[in-house]
């Protein structure tokens, strides 16, 4: 090859275009992450993007739009939750999968629960970024509810306090945790205990309202509630805690796999048979479930999905796109060994 050849200029955008035999404006909405285009044409374009080795001009880009082309993803969790958790691993997942094909690059921001700092505050209103994802929402991030004041903002997980001009995405967790408790119900278990999430998080508070709803409405005591935090410790902690209350307890509904792995470690630390003396219904249906001694049984939530679906809601508000507000994703029983 010779040294002309070999310094060739990048290929462009119009060579993008009619190497796949479509507009250039048609290659633009590709490379933007625009839902607005067929599969056959998303296919196309991308292998034309592979083969020519194209890459988007982002800091031209920029300077014309006067977009940053960078999205946050604001996470209030300390560090430790948020790489111990398989919950946001697969959140991500989700996320990047659709940021990928867009020229939009993706900044981790990690604040305490409490609500970010200063230096995150500055950073996030500097005109840094375009748009902001925020998974994991505390009632202390008043901050973070009135962030979509300034930018388009999607929450994973319904947002506490005016949901009004919110756009966020998320399951029907009181529904889903009545269903699991349910379960128990239904498989003869009368003496159901729930250790719920953070009782600041609406996630906490709806799954601890699902196991009461379901308790009351087949006339169970309702006396046993345990507050983790939707870490492995805390499930163990309230294990311990629930069975020093009630050593007679047949059945536990975890409001996350990481606690309920944490809950039957106790169990077993007590000797008790999982699910003859005690069934253990968890949460999120992760790798947490299938990873231990016991697989669990669980409410499955397309966590991964929730993380694309998200994505597509925020990139679609960054081009001046129609959205629904809110999208309830479903969710289901897997059954496995634990009960």
């Amino acid at each position: 090859m010779s040294t002309e050849q070999s310094r060739r200029t990048p290929p462009t955008l119009e060579e993008v275009a009619a190497a796949a035999g479509v507009s250039r404006s048609t290659v633009s909405r590709v490379v933007n992450g625009s839902s607005r285009v067929s599969p056959e044409v998303l296919a196309s374009v991308t292998a034309a993007i592979d083969d020519l080795r194209y890459i988007p001009n982002r800091a031209a880009r920029s300077l014309a739009n006067r977009q940053t082309m960078a999205i946050a993803l604001v996470v209030p969790e300390e560090t430790t939750r948020f790489f111990g958790d398989p919950y946001f691993a697969s959140i991500v997942h989700g996320i990047t999968r659709v940021l990928e094909p867009s020229d939009y690059v993706l900044t981790l921001q990690l604040a305490s629960p409490s609500g970010p700092s200063e230096k995150t505050v500055r950073y996030l209103l500097g005109g840094n970024v375009d748009g902001a994802l925020v998974v994991s929402h505390h009632s202390g991030d008043e901050f973070l509810s009135r962030l979509s004041n300034s930018m388009p903002v999607v929450f994973g997980g319904r947002p506490l306090g005016n949901q009004r001009d919110r756009y966020f995405v998320d399951v029907d967790n009181v529904a889903a945790a009545a269903m699991g408790t349910r379960y128990l119900i239904d498989l003869g278990r009368t003496r159901i205990a729930s250790i719920s999430g953070a009782p600041d998080m609406p996630a906490g508070i709806d799954r601890a309202d699902g196991w009461l709803r379901s308790m009351k409405e087949a006339g169970l005591a309702t006396d046993l509630l345990a507050h983790g935090d939707f870490s492995m410790a805390s499930g163990a902690r309230c294990m311990r805690e629930l069975l020093d209350r009630a050593p007679d307890l047949d059945a536990v509904f975890v409001a996350s796999d990481l606690m309920a792995a944490g809950a039957v470690s106790v169990l077993r630390e007590r000797r008790r048979t999982i699910p003859a003396d005690v069934a253990v219904v968890g949460f999120d249906d992760s790798p947490a479930a299938t990873s231990g001694e016991v697989e669990l049984t669980t409410v499955h939530q397309p966590s991964v999905e929730m993380g694309e679906a998200m994505a597509h809601m925020l990139l679609g508000l960054l081009r001046g796109e129609e959205q629904e507000r809110v999208n309830i994703m479903q969710t289901r029983m897997v059954v496995r060994a634990s009960a």
